[in-house]
Parts: structure tokens; C-alpha cells; sequence
């Protein structure tokens, strides 16, 4: 008996768990189980699931209603909005993980405002002689999913996006966002190059900006705070020298979205630079904020990087 128990704890010490592995063999089964389902029950069983959710993640939960109230003064629409929220989330993740199943003309029948959205951008590329666009929308409806909205319609389109730590999962979401052709660029210094020569050359730059930046940057007014954001959606609009065009998608019920597009935000290269980039980004989340305050369960709460927290000055 002694010998069976030296050798299994020898195999287990050579044969380490790996639990990146596990990970992404469970989220491998559940996609392949999903991308079979009808959408409506694939999101019924993400509603479901949302319920166990609400109390397993309760501090998270209380998190979002505490960000929510400064927004919003009665309770019941604070509550509703964290749970909505919470649930499309999930709803969000349950259509990434089939999303290599949808078509374009499923998706025109789904999403209002699709096509006058797409029109408009490629009007804009034209005005530009060529040039491409920054796309900037905030994290409401599927903010993921208009990506493939985007390469089904036929706009060159590519994105940014950081590293997961399992990179397994990291590999999959990447293959998973650009499924339709659109091009993931990791984070970091050797992406801002990349950024400007695909934005000179026509491609489409999508953005989300209205996460706090990890270190000190720009400081505009946002959801009742002072939000620290990322300049490089006008930084980047300014040295290509293309127009950011913002967009908001809602969900509206379980399956359909809204896609409301807003007139192009162009860099007016009479103006000093710093203060460009400054006016750009303070007009496009002014744009956020007040879409967000109107319906404020479409918006994602639950960033662990809260827009208006505080970040340490660099001494």
C-alpha cells in the first residue's frame, strides 16, 4: 500500500496541476455547448444564472449600487440597475462565446441603426481622403459585439486589448473578438505605431475610453467625479489626423440593440495640441455621461478599474 502512495505522490509531483488548462477546457465545453443552443435559450440560462450570481458576488453587488447612487437618487432604480447590469455581463458573455454564429443579416435585424451607423462611417473615411476613423464607444449594450458588427459590414476595423493572465483564455478571446476579421493588437508601447500607421491607411481604430487610466493623465468630468482617462483616443485622432466618431449600443430587451451614432468629433489643428486632446476627450465623455445617466443599467458597474477611483501621483 505504501508503494501505490510513493508513486502516485511521485506522478503528482511530475505531473503538476495546471489550472489554466482546466480553465480553458471548461470554457471550451461551454462554448461548444452554447454555440448550438438557440440565442433565446443560451440567454434563459444566463438569466438563471444571473440570480446565484447576484448573492455570490455581493460585494461586488453592493460596489455597483454604491457607484450607481452617485448617479441616481432613488434606491429601486439603483438596485434595478445593478442587477440589469450584472445580467448583461453575462448575456454579453454568453454571445462572445457563440459569436462566430451570427451573420450580417441577423445582425442588421437585431441592432437598429446598424446600417446608418456603417454608412456614415464609410462617408467620413471618404471625407478624409481614405483615412481611417476612432471609434470610441463606452462599455453599454455588447461593446464587444459591435466589433463584429463592424467586420460583417465590411469596415476595416482592429482594437486593443490587454493581456489575461491565462494565456489560453487570452489566446481564445483575441481569436474570439476578431472571428470576423477583426485584428486584436496587444497593449503596450510597441501598439502605438501600429495604432497611427493602420489609422493613415484607412483601418478603423475602436476604443472604449471611460476606464480610469493606471497612471495620472487626463482629468475630465465624468459620471459626477473627476474621471483620470487615457489620452490616446484623441491623441491618436490628433497624430493621424482623423475625426473620433462616438457611438453608444444598447440592449434593448434580451435580443435586440440600438446603436445610436453621434457627428464626428474632428481635431481642430489651429488650437495648441495639448488642449485639443484635452477638448476631444472631455467631448466625448460628456457624450458617455449623458447617455449612461439615461440608462444607467446599460452601462458595466463593475470594472475593478472604477472610472472616477483615485489613482497615486508619480513623484
Amino acid at each position: 500500500m505504501h508503494r501505490y502512495i510513493f508513486l502516485w505522490y511521485n506522478v503528482r509531483q511530475n505531473m503538476p496541476f495546471d489550472r489554466h488548462k482546466l480553465h480553458y477546457r471548461l470554457l471550451l465545453g461551454t462554448s461548444a455547448v452554447l454555440r448550438v443552443l438557440p440565442r433565446r435559450v443560451a440567454l434563459t440560462l444566463a438569466w438563471l444564472l444571473h440570480f446565484p450570481a447576484l448573492f455570490i458576488l455581493a460585494p461586488r453587488v453592493r460596489e455597483a449600487r454604491r457607484r450607481i447612487a452617485t448617479i441616481v437618487s432613488d434606491q429601486k432604480t439603483v438596485k434595478r440597475a445593478a442587477r440589469i447590469s450584472l445580467r448583461n455581463t453575462l448575456f454579453n458573455a454568453v454571445e462572445m462565446m457563440s459569436v462566430g454564429k451570427f451573420k450580417l443579416d441577423y445582425l442588421n435585424s437585431i441592432a437598429k441603426g446598424l446600417p446608418e451607423a456603417v454608412a456614415k462611417l464609410r462617408a467620413l473615411s471618404e471625407e478624409s481622403g481614405g483615412r481611417g476613423i476612432v471609434i470610441t464607444l463606452p462599455h453599454c449594450g455588447n461593446w464587444d459585439l459591435a466589433g463584429s458588427m463592424c467586420c460583417l459590414s465590411g469596415l476595416p476595423i482592429f482594437s486593443v486589448a490587454g493581456k489575461q493572465r491565462n494565456p489560453y483564455i487570452n489566446d481564445w478571446i483575441n481569436k474570439s473578438r476578431g472571428g470576423h476579421g477583426m485584428t486584436i493588437l496587444e497593449r503596450g508601447d510597441s501598439a502605438i505605431m501600429q495604432i497611427i500607421r493602420r489609422l493613415k491607411s484607412g483601418e478603423m481604430f475602436a476604443i472604449l475610453p471611460d476606464t480610469r487610466n493606471f497612471t495620472p493623465d487626463l482629468s475630465v468630468p465624468f459620471l459626477g467625479g473627476d474621471a483620470n482617462v487615457a489620452r490616446g483616443m484623441a491623441a491618436f485622432a490628433w497624430q493621424a489626423k482623423v475625426p473620433v466618431f462616438p457611438i453608444v449600443i444598447r440592449r434593448v430587451g434580451w435580443m435586440k440593440f440600438d446603436i445610436k451614432s453621434f457627428p464626428e468629433i474632428a481635431p481642430d489643428y489651429s488650437a495648441q495640441k495639448e488642449a485639443e486632446i484635452l477638448r476631444i476627450t472631455r467631448e466625448t465623455l460628456a457624450i458617455f455621461d449623458r447617455e449612461i445617466r439615461a440608462t444607467p443599467e446599460q452601462w458595466f458597474w463593475y470594472n475593478k478599474r472604477w472610472v472616477l477611483e483615485p489613482v497615486q501621483q508619480v513623484s
